[in-house]
């Protein structure tokens, strides 16, 4: 059932979430955990992430970015559940290894529901699907790929700051202790399933085509009415 191409796949979403979730901790809760700072942190990390393991699993590193690209069917159903599963047990193994390595456990800092929050988060979350669904639909290489990707993340993340932990991630609010069902992972997954199928819609093929139908069927109807038209006879000349 489980090959060898499917275990690295897992495992690439394993590693990836996992480092990704432990450098937003050490930098979060170090003495330069600015938004600025973590943001720029978690963008090189998926840089680097995706260059080592994208070709094995596509980077998503987030399981908002698996839904979102599942809505538009470029990812199956089962591959889905399994990316999201191992996303989720990555950035709690890198909870478990930060506190093994700062020598506590961390108190909850998700808070309550907010709208702001979840507003934040949605947004900050559709800026980096819209700019990861680019990278899908164009075919761009390993290494614009995997820039786009980082650069998109760190956008994201510096607009959801205002008013959020910046996270639009549900993994790594998982790992940080921010798991609040109405905020911190409602909010990215509602940006995500926006920001790709904002893409699809508007900036692809299969989405224009799916526009421009809407009024093909009133074109039609004109041109056909202008082809069924009788044509005028012509008068003959009168003889001279």
């Amino acid at each position: 059932m489980f090959g060898r191409r499917k275990i690295a796949t897992l495992v690439a979403e394993f590693l990836g979430t996992g480092v990704l979730t432990l450098l937003i901790l050490s930098v979060q809760r170090s003495t330069i955990g600015v938004p600025f700072f973590i943001a720029a942190a978690a963008g090189i990390t998926v840089v680097l992430m995706s260059f080592a393991v994208a070709a094995a699993s596509g980077g998503h590193f987030n399981p908002a970015i698996t839904i979102g690209a599942w809505t538009v069917r470029k990812i199956s159903t089962i591959s889905a559940i399994l990316y999201v599963a191992v996303q989720l047990l990555g950035a709690w193994a890198a909870y478990g290894l930060y506190t093994y390595f700062v020598n506590t456990t961390l108190q909850p800092i998700g808070g309550h529901y907010s709208t702001r929050i979840l507003v934040a988060e949605a947004v900050g979350a559709g800026i980096f699907s819209f700019a990861f669904a680019s990278a899908v639909y164009q075919g761009f290489n390993r290494a614009v790929s995997a820039s786009v990707a980082g650069l998109g993340l760190m956008i994201g993340m510096i607009a959801a700051s205002s008013a959020s932990l910046e996270l639009i991630n549900p993994a790594v609010a998982l790992g940080v202790r921010a798991w609040v069902w109405g905020t911190y992972v409602l909010g990215p997954v509602l940006g995500a399933v926006i920001g790709f199928n904002l893409y699809n819609l508007m900036f692809t093929e299969t989405g224009l085509t799916a526009v421009t139908s809407l009024v093909t069927p009133t074109a039609k109807k004109s041109s056909s009415a202008v082809a069924k038209k009788p044509a005028a006879k012509k008068k003959p000349a009168r003889k001279k």
